[in-house]
C-alpha cells in the first residue's frame, strides 16, 4: 500500500509517497481505506522529528485524523464492511498514522462520519473535536462559569468556542478584525482582539479574570493573567504553566483519548444538530502533501487542509 511519510525528518520537501506492506485487522479491529486525512500541527511537528520514534521502521507517517471505508474486519469487530467512519491515529503507536492508504484502528477507536458530511469534512474532526472536549474537561467549569479561548479562529478554537456553549458558559473569544465574522459565527459571548496583550482586554470585560481559559493559540505565560486566582488553565502543547494564584494548570494529550468511542459519537451528534460545523480550507492530492504542509506552516488557514487519498486508485 501507499503512505505518505518520511525517511529523514526535516521541512514539508521531506514527505513523499512510499510503499510498504498493507496492514490486517487483529481481533476487536478494524482496517480502513482511508478517503480524507487531515493536515494539523501535530503531523508538521512530527514531520520536523520532535517526537522519538525510536519503537518505529522508516518511513515514519505523520497524521491523527482520517476518514474513509471499512475494509476489512477482524474477528469479533462490530464493524461491518462499507460503514462510513472517522478515527483519531497515533502516528507513535503500531498502527502509524493516518497519511496512509490503509489504516488499522481498534474498534473503540473509530465511529460513523456525521450524517450529511463528506468523507473529507469528516476528516477534520477527531484530533481537534476530542482536544477540545478533554480540555473542558479539564477545567472541570459549571454552566454559567466564563471561559476565555485564545486562537479561537483556528479550528480548535471554534470547536472549543462551540462546544464550551453547548455546556452552558459564558465565553470570551479573541480575534483578529481580519477573522471577527468568523470568531462571531462560533456564538461566542464576547470577542476581543487578539495578541499580546489579549489578557488585559479579558481582564477589562471579567475584572476579576476567567474561570478558565483554553489556550489554543499557545500564548503560555502570555494568557495566564486573564484567569483568576484559583482558576483553570489548559494548555495544548505540554506547557506546565507557572504555578502562581492557585490556578490549576493542566495539560490536554489527546493520544490519551485513543479508544474514547462516546467521545467520538458526542462530536458526531455535535454535528448533527449544528453545534459544530466542519470547514474544508483546501483539498490536495497525495503527491502534493508538501506543498499542502508548506501552506499551512505559513499560518492564516481557516478550517483544515486535506489530503485527498481516494486519490490513490486500487
Amino acid at each position: 500500500m501507499k503512505v505518505i511519510g518520511v525517511e529523514e525528518f526535516g521541512g514539508p520537501e521531506a514527505l513523499a509517497v512510499h510503499e510498504v506492506p498493507q496492514p490486517q485487522p487483529g481481533p476487536g479491529e478494524v482496517r480502513i481505506r482511508v478517503h480524507a486525512a487531515a493536515v494539523n500541527p501535530t503531523d508538521t511537528t512530527f514531520r520536523s522529528g520532535v517526537q522519538d520514534v525510536s519503537s518505529l521502521k522508516s518511513p515514519y507517517v505523520p497524521g491523527m485524523d482520517a476518514a474513509g471505508i471499512v475494509d476489512a474486519v477482524g474477528e469479533g469487530s462490530s464493524w461491518q464492511v462499507g460503514d462510513e467512519v472517522m478515527a483519531m491515529a497515533v502516528p507513535v503507536s503500531e498502527h502509524g498514522g493516518a497519511y496512509a492508504q490503509y489504516l488499522v484502528a481498534a474498534d473503540d477507536a473509530v465511529a460513523r462520519i456525521p450524517a450529511g458530511v463528506s468523507l473529507q469534512q469528516a476528516a477534520t474532526l477527531p484530533m481537534n473535536g476530542l482536544t477540545a472536549l478533554q480540555a473542558l474537561a479539564k477545567l472541570d467549569l459549571a454552566p454559567g462559569q466564563t471561559l476565555a479561548v485564545t486562537g479561537a479562529a483556528g479550528t480548535l478554537g471554534q470547536y472549543s468556542v462551540r462546544l464550551a456553549k453547548r455546556a452552558g458558559l459564558t465565553v470570551i473569544a479573541d480575534s483578529s478584525e481580519e477573522d471577527r465574522a468568523l470568531v462571531e459565527s462560533a456564538g461566542p459571548d464576547h470577542v476581543v482582539e487578539r495578541g499580546d496583550d489579549v489578557a488585559e482586554r479579558i481582564r477589562a470585560l471579567v475584572p476579576d479574570g476567567v474561570d478558565g481559559l483554553i489556550d489554543a493559540a499557545v500564548m503560555d505565560e502570555k494568557a495566564v493573567p486573564a484567569v483568576r486566582d484559583g482558576g483553570a488553565y489548559a494548555a495544548v502543547r505540554f506547557w506546565k504553566g507557572t504555578g502562581e494564584r492557585d490556578i490549576r494548570f493542566r495539560r490536554t494529550a489527546v493520544v490519551t483519548e485513543y479508544g474514547s468511542r462516546a467521545m467520538l459519537e458526542d462530536l458526531r451528534t455535535a454535528v448533527e444538530d449544528g453545534t459544530l460545523e466542519l470547514t474544508v480550507a483546501d483539498v490536495y492530492p497525495p503527491e502534493e502533501a508538501a506543498a499542502a504542509h508548506t501552506r499551512f506552516e505559513q499560518g492564516g488557514v481557516r478550517g483544515r487542509l486535506v489530503l485527498d487519498l481516494a486519490a490513490w486508485d486500487d
